[in-house]
């Protein structure tokens, strides 16, 4: 299953997480050291939906994210998916 946004084409990117040790010099230690990178990966914010599309009188299932859904409200199911491509106009 993949995880990407129907609508945006927003996909899982990579990233790294910065690993530190230590007391921090505020709470009475020596100062945080970092240590290593490590990789990490960030998902996208992803929601099965069935979008109703009252030009076709049908509903539509789509993984999309919540920005996607944000377009979806402002420029209408029929509007958003035919440009995604994912319905034929």
């Amino acid at each position: 299953m993949s995880k990407v946004c129907s609508i945006t084409g927003s996909k899982v990117s990579r990233g790294s997480i910065i690993h530190r040790r230590g007391m921090a010099k505020k709470k009475g230690g020596v100062g945080r050291h970092v240590t290593k990178n490590v990789p990490r990966t960030f998902s996208p914010n992803l929601h099965e939906h069935r979008v109703w599309v009252p030009e076709l009188r049908r509903f539509v299932r789509i993984k999309v994210t919540a920005r996607g859904l944000k377009t979806l409200n402002k420029n209408g199911a029929y509007a958003t998916l035919a440009k995604a491509g994912l319905i034929s106009v």
